[in-house]
C-alpha cells in the first residue's frame, strides 16, 4: 500500500476522505504527501483500500455490516472509531474527531458529486464549524471555503472566482474582482455572486459585515 506518512506534525492540514465522486489520482497524492493524519468515513473504506491507501483513521456509524477485524487486519495500525449520533452526517463525525484532537484545519475530498442531498450538505455544513476548524473542500474542479470577514489573496487574472452565501451575507464589498460589490448582499436562491473572475493579474480582496460566505476557486 502507499502511505502519506511524510509525518510533519498536526500543523498540517488533516486529510478526510467523503464518498462523494472521486478525484483524480494526482490530486489525492497531493494531498497525502502532505497530510500527517488521514480519515476515512466509513462508506468509503472499499474504495480507498481498492486505492492501496494507507489511512490513519475509520470512523461513521458504521450503519451497515462490517468486519471491523478486516479493517483492522488490512490497514494496521489503524483506529476505527463508531460514532451513533443520527443527527450528524458522518463528515460532521470526521469534523469533531479533528476538532476533539486540537488539529486545527482538513483537506476534504470526495465531499461532491454523486448525491446532490450529500453535496449540498457538504457543501453548507462547514458553517457548523467555522470557529473550530477551518475546512477546505476539493475536487477537480473548485477548491471551497468559508471566508473569514476579510480575505487577501494573489491570483492570475481572469481566474474564476464564485462567492456562494449560506443563507443571506451582508455588507460584502470586493476589489479586482469583474463583477464588484460595493456594500451589497447575496442571498442563497435569490443573489449570488457565481461565475466572477479576477480582474487583473493581484490582491484580490473581499470583505462582508454579517453572514457565512463560501469562496469557490474555479478551474475549467
Amino acid at each position: 500500500m502507499s502511505s502519506h506518512h511524510i509525518v510533519r506534525d498536526d500543523q498540517e492540514p488533516s486529510l478526510i476522505i467523503a464518498n462523494g465522486e472521486s478525484c483524480n489520482r494526482e490530486l489525492l497524492n497531493q494531498l497525502l504527501e502532505w497530510s500527517p493524519l488521514v480519515v476515512v468515513l466509513d462508506a468509503a473504506i472499499e474504495r480507498v483500500i481498492e486505492l492501496g491507501i494507507k489511512i490513519d483513521v475509520l470512523i461513521g456509524d458504521f450503519d451497515r455490516k462490517f468486519d471491523f477485524e478486516k479493517y483492522k487486519d488490512l490497514q494496521f495500525p489503524i483506529e476505527i472509531i463508531k460514532v451513533e449520533d443520527q443527527n450528524s452526517t458522518d463528515l460532521d463525525k470526521a469534523y469533531e474527531y479533528l476538532i476533539q484532537r486540537n488539529i486545527p484545519s482538513a483537506n476534504v475530498v470526495w465531499a461532491t458529486g454523486r448525491r446532490m442531498d450529500h453535496t449540498i450538505t457538504n457543501l453548507t455544513n462547514v458553517v457548523k464549524f467555522a470557529d473550530q476548524l477551518k475546512v477546505v473542500l476539493l475536487d477537480d474542479y473548485s477548491k471551497v471555503f468559508l471566508l473569514p470577514k476579510s480575505f487577501k489573496k494573489w491570483y492570475p487574472k481572469n481566474t474564476p472566482i464564485s462567492l456562494i452565501p449560506i443563507g443571506i451575507a451582508s455588507g460584502i464589498t470586493t476589489h479586482n474582482l469583474a463583477y464588484s460589490l460595493n456594500n451589497e448582499s447575496l442571498e442563497l436562491g435569490f443573489r449570488t455572486g457565481s461565475s466572477n473572475h479576477v480582474s487583473e493579474d493581484g490582491i484580490v480582496e473581499i470583505s462582508y459585515k454579517d453572514g457565512f460566505l463560501l469562496m469557490m476557486e474555479c478551474f475549467d
